[in-house]
């Protein structure tokens, strides 16, 4: 075991947050998602995976919310017919699949995978299917995303409000557009080692790459496109809340910085994205407050085209050039026939094994859903589906003038787990989908239900269970 510079921070940061309020513990956690290629430390017994900062803070931020909320109301979060229960029957049948899957259909099939080398980056091949240690690091990932779920929805059903969510949604765009600024900066001046400390896990890093004559923005991420997927979910979830009338000046401002570090990151899934997540949120303007801006800016962009294709045609045609390499032709790119490849390989597999799937973590795609047909096969991706519904059509919490804030943060999060789920279904490679994914539900599962009329007395052991106690009965009413 290896640890970097960021790993010993976060050591650090988590034991202090163990002794501060606990609201601070809930904004680290969202915050260190941010770091998308730090390495906390790397496991040689695993062939040097690496295991990222938000996942070693993850230890702390569960201790912290049991010593806060106690036990019962994480346990609650998992009570049926509640969200949670979908995503732990997921996460048991996923754990069942890793286990047994790769012995029961080895040699079956090939699949795509990762093979990694202690002192060396990773590399993905095609190998005949077998158990791997990918099938160790995803399950862990799946059982850390459950905890994550479980512990966000304790926190929530214990803070009762959704501020802490806002401010947190708030504080990791900042953090991420500042170290997207520093990206640009320490490219054009030579001085990319100053990001060094930020990008040592164990992966293929394309931090450097160009389209276009202009930088990919990458920041804290192994390359653009990782970027991309991380920050149209910030921009869904600020843009709602931007328009649901939350701190207006500081979401208004982060919302477009947040467009156009996503063109400026030239990544086809950021415009593919973008587009997917745009007509939800003209309709909620067209009802709000902002219709006639909306309206009048909509109206706008035929003419403003019109007017660059006549006064600008050398401009005009870079454009198309840029657009063309970008969008257009990626399909023909080396990258496009690869990731083709990928899916390929990955529905012969789910295939070959008669739609069981070759287990969690045996196989990759570059699309979330072959990555399910692959991994889990029809069982476990219908029960994928129908906690992605249960999450969709959560209530929003009953309409009251104090808790306007807190159906904006559920829209806003709703809105941010859909962007997760776009970005993943046109390039998602594994079944892990990151922490932000499972924050944001658990923060739906909780700000959804009815407020509890008291917090139990967290000092008390006699009371450690009431909070599960409570949901529980209001879960079967």
């Amino acid at each position: 075991m290896h640890f970097q510079i960021m790993g010993l921070l976060t050591l650090v940061l988590g034991a202090a947050a163990l002794y501060m309020p606990p609201v601070w513990s809930f904004l680290f956690m969202f915050a260190s998602t941010v770091f998308g290629s730090a390495a906390a430390f790397n496991l040689s017994g695993l062939g040097g995976a690496s295991v990222l900062v938000p996942n070693l803070f993850l230890v702390f931020f569960c201790i912290r919310v049991i010593m806060s909320c106690g036990e019962g109301r994480v346990f609650a979060a998992f009570v049926p017919p509640r969200i949670g229960f979908f995503l732990l029957t997921l996460t048991i049948f996923g754990l069942v699949t890793a286990v047994f899957f790769p012995r029961l259909f080895a040699g079956m099939a090939e699949t795509m995978v990762v093979e990694r080398q202690v002192g060396a980056r990773s590399f993905i091949a095609l190998t005949p299917l077998r158990f791997s240690s990918n099938n160790i690091t995803q399950t862990v990932y799946a059982i850390g995303g459950l905890l994550c779920f479980g512990c966000t929805f304790a926190w929530f059903r214990r803070e009762g409000i959704a501020t802490s969510l806002v401010t947190a949604l708030i504080a990791t765009t900042t953090i991420n557009l500042a170290f997207a600024v520093a990206d640009i900066l320490t490219y054009y001046s030579r001085t990319e080692w100053l990001m060094g400390f930020v990008r040592t896990a164990n992966y293929a890093l394309l931090t450097g790459a160009e389209k276009g004559g202009l930088k990919r923005i990458s920041g804290t991420f192994p390359e653009a496109s990782a970027f991309a997927d991380y920050t149209l979910v910030f921009f869904a979830a600020i843009s709602s809340l931007w328009l649901d009338g939350i701190r207006t000046r500081v979401t208004g401002i982060l919302a477009l910085s947040l467009l156009a570090a996503l063109l400026l990151s030239t990544s086809a899934t950021a415009l593919v994205g973008v587009a997917a997540v745009m007509p939800f949120l003209l309709l909620r303007a067209i009802r709000g407050r902002h219709a006639l801006a909306i309206t009048v800016a909509a109206a706008a962009l035929p003419l403003v085209a019109i007017i660059v294709v006549v006064a600008l045609p050398d401009m005009a045609a870079g454009l198309h050039d840029f657009l063309d390499e970008m969008v257009l032709s990626k399909a023909d790119s080396q990258s496009g026939r690869e990731r083709f490849m990928w899916n390929a390989v990955a529905y012969e597999s789910f295939v070959n094994t008669y739609g069981f799937g070759a287990g969690l973590g045996s196989a990759r795609a570059s699309s979330f859903v072959l990555v399910l047909l692959s991994n889990l096969g029809v069982v476990g991706t219908m029960i994928f589906v129908i906690f992605a519904i249960a999450v969709f059509t959560a209530r929003l919490p009953k309409y009251d003038p104090e808790r306007n804030e807190d159906i904006a943060a559920v829209r806003a999060a709703k809105l941010g787990f859909y962007a997760v789920l776009v970005t993943a279904t046109i390039s998602g490679t594994v079944y892990d989908l990151g922490l932000t994914f499972y924050i944001l539900a658990g923060g739906v599962a909780a700000l959804s239900l009815p407020r509890t009329v008291s917090r139990p007395a967290h000092n008390n052991p006699a009371f450690r269970f009431a909070g599960a106690h409570q949901d529980a009965a209001q879960a079967r009413s």
